[in-house]
């Protein structure tokens, strides 16, 4: 049952008014003041004690990842104007920009400023009247997922961790301003206390967090809401926000906050990147530790290990977290559409980081905004920003392929993906280049993938390339609504690569090879694997599945040259053994 609640969002504001006010200035740093401890004995999250049935959404739901297309970035305007100003800049150019502000006079101070340091104010910025306590909307704000995979958008609210009861409630004026429906852990069997920039996702069903998750809803919490066992957030995690895998790390000896998005970050669905000290500094060896878990322990939702990007965890002068240092961090980043927005601290080190986030993310914008004035409150770009998925989403997902052997190509390259709208896709496509700067990208088509249980996975084959050549590509799909969809979002600047590599000259490139249809389909018995082959050569005939892992190797060695037909055949007898068919 989707809850609105706009009068009680109105009464709420007025009955904690005097509070808000008190705790507005001076500004509030991310992890809790002297004060707030004290306060935090006898605090009880206002809403969770309060109308809610505690209810998660009523189908199957996935937790969206953060480079998913956007229809807004949220904001609140409290303090670092500076640093708010070129958020507001840089993300209006991607997406609407909501700017949630304590009242009206708060709305009119907002534009003026932002109009003074010439942003333009006449699109995609919205002023949003929505009472907050503090800039770290991140941990607080509003969580999307989607159900069915991609059917409609839901927003999930957590219990904040701060005695901030005006933060808790933001996520209730965003999702009524957004007409979404809102869900919310902060009623018994399901209450839950949880932060944004302590979780992240990769929008298949797996999702990171450190330990505090479990530290603050198990035994002797300080909220005084929560007893749950792992299993028991566990099965809340699963119901309100659909993960199913799901790594806790210990928590970090200098991180004061214990949230992972101060040194690590999901680029996609199999790639991490890590924040890196100089060896034994600060948090590096706990840090490490963390990654070694995941890497040991877990592998990207693909079935393929992780790949670790590492990036610097710049000093201060030459002070670290453990010597007196901020908390510097370049991880701490935030997508917004093909725009990412990356906290840059001095140039000497800004220039390295531009660097790893250009070569990993190819295509995107990367927008450094200096973080000097709120890193030592222990956040930055990504902790004051809070992504809101599109209500109508075109869902691409597809492992990249890795580099290949000519001699195992020669047949082309399989490019599966998962490609989903709520209205059906209509057509895809894979587009295709070796030079992408200045070549022609072609096309080929790709089409509904029918071997096994594969639903809304689609397969085009590129073809064979002479060995040494580097291919970029990337998917395009349109829905039968006519939405269109491109993967990378920012394609065709934006592509995935891979290698063929090889030792054959181009005078022994092997010609084009065409594999038929295969018959009959499906099949329990014999299965017939037309192959056309104009002279004889060396080749693999693989099964593979909807991430490009090969199932079964159907043939590898010599094809025969045939003036017509090669057919590689199953027999019913030997399922491992297939052979020339005579």
């Amino acid at each position: 049952m989707s809850k609105r609640l706009p009068s009680l969002f109105l009464l709420l504001t007025l009955a904690i008014g005097p509070l808000a006010a008190q705790q507005l200035s001076p500004e509030l740093p991310r992890n809790l003041t002297p004060q707030e401890r004290v306060t935090m004995r006898d605090y009880k999250p206002v809403l969770a004690q309060t109308e809610s049935s505690g209810e998660a959404p009523p189908v199957p739901v996935r937790t969206m990842a953060e480079w998913e297309e956007l229809q807004a970035l949220v904001i609140t305007w409290q303090g670092q104007q500076a640093i708010l100003t070129e958020i507001v800049r840089n993300a209006r150019e991607e997406c609407n920009v909501i700017v949630c502000c304590n009242n009206q006079n708060t709305v009119t101070t907002a534009q003026n400023y932002l109009s003074g340091q010439g942003v333009d104010l006449s699109s995609n910025v919205t002023f949003l009247v929505a009472p907050s306590n503090s800039i770290w909307v991140r941990d607080y704000g509003p969580n999307c997922v989607y159900g069915n995979d991609v059917d409609s958008l839901y927003i999930i609210d957590w219990i904040y961790n701060r005695p901030r009861p005006l933060d808790d409630a933001l996520p209730v004026p965003i999702a009524n301003y957004l007409n979404v429906p809102i869900f919310r852990t902060n009623t018994l069997p399901t209450d839950m206390v949880h932060t944004g920039g302590n979780f992240m996702s990769d929008g298949m069903g797996m999702g990171f967090s450190s330990k505090l998750v479990l530290d603050e809803n198990g035994p002797n919490n300080q909220y005084g809401l929560s007893n749950h066992s792992e299993a028991e957030v566990d099965a809340i995690m699963y119901d309100f926000m659909g993960i199913h895998t799901y790594p806790k790390m210990n928590p970090l000896p200098y991180d004061v906050i214990h949230h992972i998005d101060m040194h690590m970050k999901l680029l996609d669905e199999q790639t991490l990147l890590v924040g890196q000290y100089p060896q034994g500094i600060a948090d590096g060896p706990q840090i490490e530790a963390n990654i070694q878990y995941v890497l040991s322990n877990y592998t990207a939702s693909f079935g393929t290990p992780f790949k670790v990007i590492r990036i610097p965890m710049p000093p201060e002068g030459t002070s670290y977290p453990n010597n007196g240092g901020d908390y510097r961090t370049y991880a701490n980043a935030v997508f917004v559409n093909k725009t990412v927005l990356v906290p840059f601290y001095e140039q000497k080190y800004d220039t390295t980081a531009q660097r790893i986030w250009e070569q990993s993310l190819p295509g995107y914008k990367i927008v450094g905004i200096n973080c000097n004035s709120i890193i030592p409150s222990l956040g930055a770009i990504h902790c004051i920003t809070k992504e809101i998925g599109v209500a109508d989403p075109l869902r691409i997902v597809h492992r990249p392929l890795e580099d290949i052997d000519q001699a195992i190509g020669t047949l082309g390259y399989p490019v599966h993906a998962t490609i989903q709208h709520r209205s059906g896709i209509s057509n895809a496509k894979v587009w295709y280049t070796t030079d992408p700067l200045n070549g022609t990208w072609q096309s080929v088509d790709m089409t509904p993938w029918s071997p096994l249980d594969t639903a809304n996975v689609w397969m085009g084959n590129l073809p064979a390339q002479f060995a040494g050549t580097d291919v970029y590509y990337y998917i395009e799909a349109n829905a039968v609504s006519g939405k269109n969809g491109l993967r990378p979002l920012p394609a065709p600047d934006g592509w995935w690569k891979f290698h063929v590599s090889g030792n054959f000259s181009s005078s022994q490139f092997p010609p084009f090879i065409h594999l038929g249809i295969v018959y009959p389909n499906p099949a329990s018995a014999i299965t017939v694997i037309p192959v056309d082959a104009p002279v004889r050569t060396v080749g693999t005939i693989s099964l593979v599945n909807m991430y490009g892992q090969t199932v079964r190797t159907i043939h590898s060695g010599i094809i025969p040259k045939r003036a017509s037909r090669t057919t590689f055949c199953k027999p019913a007898t030997s399922p491992k053994a297939f052979i020339p068919c005579v």
